[in-house]
């Protein structure tokens, strides 16, 4: 059974940080591009950041307005992908989604979702 277990989420002040953390399980963590996204309330779910399995580039993206504020890593030994906010704001708020899809087929999975609320 494939899970994909996030945590780390809370609620921070504006400028505040936070880390999220995905644990992968039941699948070939090498086999898979983890991404994370985010839905916020009234709004479609958008990619945050997104990294490549060992076996590419290793390549890594970030959404525009992240960019320099989040870190996304992977631990491939652990099958964990991690997400560093830093000076986080209030339009972060959001449910955060950790998302993997396999390279060879395309076949993608979710976790359940953790909340990211920053106010202050």
């Amino acid at each position: 059974q494939v899970q994909l277990v996030e945590s780390g989420g809370g609620s921070v002040q504006p400028g505040g940080s936070l880390r999220l953390s995905c644990a992968a399980s039941g699948i070939i963590f090498n086999f898979y591009n983890m991404a994370w996204y985010r839905q916020g309330s009234g709004n479609a779910r958008e990619l945050v950041a997104s990294i490549t399995n060992v076996t590419t580039s290793g390549g890594i993206k970030y959404a525009d307005d992240v960019k320099g504020r989040f870190t996304i890593s992977r631990d491939n030994a652990k099958g964990m992908v991690t997400l560093q906010m830093s000076s986080l704001k209030l339009d972060d708020t959001a449910v955060y989604y950790c998302n993997a899809e396999n390279v060879f087929n395309g076949l993608e999975f979710w976790g359940q979702g953790t909340q990211v609320t920053v106010s202050s």
